[in-house]
């Protein structure tokens, strides 16, 4: 009797084989210039690697192998001399993959069927491949996506994760983190704004990287807008949209480090929800003019992120050294000072605090006001670097948020 695993080994490479075989057999064409290997030499590739390997003979494995690549450099050399142009080797080196997917079915069938669907939908996507890397991504485009690849996979990894003292404790990871976010940021929405258009695109990209970091959004939208001063109505709206982000996360922080706040921050919550929904609205109806589609450019700025993380980094500097000379006990203070770098941390902290039973529950809301203040502080001074009319329309958004955020709470000491 066959082994229950054997068996479903040897069927996960015929499938395998199968469905590579099936895409390969359509590009294989007709008549007597048609390619070597088709459907039955992929699915039989497959099998032979397949019963190779549950055996468990590892020269007859490498016998194999070294039968596939002689079968698929026939098949090269036939095809050469049968065409004037280079005939390329995607078809020999799928058959010797999917050689290797047999082998693998049979120890791990589950990662052989999830390679072969990844790689039957490589080769089927080679038209749209080929037109995105020639027609559609520019030289500078994959400058920028090799410099935030090296940024973000090798240099962070190499910065040392040790507080700085002279810095109040900031940590060099987390600052290039914060540059790196920064520049991702700017990336989201430039990809964004070339699939969707102006209208539409950065609006979702503002949306969605508003729950990383609302400030970040603003100061990545300003450099959208200050490299292309068309889009200055759609950066406009992408970075107001992101207050809707902000005002959502940090409910869902309320009600995941003390639930019993939710009650006395909902007022507030609400009420800068709606406004920043019609803020967001108005803005969106304000970015219909723009541009339909974005020629290729550059996807973002190095420098813009690099100067918003050094005044983001020392901001937080400052909020820890006068948390250390005045002590944790100004729970307002502190929570001030923390929002200039980021509002769901500081509204996080006085929710702990809280938590712990430092503070009562009705004395949360002002902490988390302030820090939401100083917060707008930080994305106006952000705002900033985008120009005249970006900084103008941005900074009447937050102002009015700002007091509809405040206003539930003026009203409740005013009774």
């Amino acid at each position: 009797m066959i082994p229950f695993e054997t068996a479903l080994g040897l069927a996960v490479a015929l499938g395998c084989g199968l469905l590579i075989g099936i895409e390969r057999e359509r590009r294989k064409g007709r008549g007597p210039r048609r390619a070597l290997a088709g459907v039955r030499t992929f699915a039989l590739a497959a099998l032979l690697g397949a019963v190779a390997r549950a055996l468990d003979q590892p020269a007859l494995v490498a016998a194999g192998a070294a039968l596939v690549v002689a079968v698929a450099a026939i098949g090269y050399f036939q095809d050469r001399r049968a065409r004037t142009s280079d005939p390329g080797v995607t078809t020999e080196l799928a058959l010797f993959l999917t050689f290797l997917l047999g082998v693998t079915a049979i120890a791990r069938p589950s990662l052989a069927a999830a390679a072969a669907v990844v790689v039957a939908a490589i080769l089927a996507a080679r038209s749209e491949l080929h037109r995105f890397a020639t027609d559609l991504l520019s030289a500078d485009e994959l400058h920028d996506a090799l410099l935030l690849a090296g940024a973000a996979l090798v240099v962070l990894p190499l910065v040392p994760s040790v507080p700085i003292a002279w810095l109040g404790g900031v940590d060099p990871r987390r600052l290039w983190a914060l540059i790196v976010l920064l520049i991702a940021l700017q990336a989201a929405g430039y990809v964004a704004l070339r699939i969707a258009g102006a209208h539409v695109g950065l609006a979702l990209s503002g949306l969605a990287s508003g729950f990383v970091s609302s400030t970040a959004t603003v100061a990545a939208m300003a450099a959208r807008a200050r490299s292309d001063p068309r889009l200055v109505a759609a950066c406009v709206a992408g970075a107001l949209v992101s207050n809707v982000a902000t005002m959502v996360q940090l409910l869902l922080v309320t009600a995941a480090v003390y639930p019993p706040a939710v009650r006395v921050v909902a007022p507030s919550l609400a009420a800068g929800a709606a406004a920043a929904a019609l803020i967001a609205l108005a803005s969106l109806r304000g970015a219909r003019g723009g541009p339909a589609h974005q020629p290729p450019g550059r996807a973002f700025s190095v420098s813009a992120a690099l100067v918003l993380a050094l005044v983001l980094t020392a901001v937080t500097a400052a909020a820890s050294f006068a948390a250390a000379r005045y002590g944790r006990s100004a729970v307002a203070v502190t929570a001030a000072l923390a929002g200039f770098a980021d509002v769901h941390a500081a509204a996080a902290s006085v929710l702990s605090v809280a938590g712990g039973g430092a503070i009562a529950a009705n004395d949360i809301l002002l902490p988390i006001l302030l820090a939401f203040t100083t917060n707008t502080v930080s994305k106006l001074i952000a705002a900033s670097a985008g120009g005249r009319g970006y900084q103008l329309r941005v900074s009447a958004g937050l102002a009015t948020l700002a007091v509809s955020v405040w206003t539930p709470w003026l009203l409740g000491h005013a009774r």
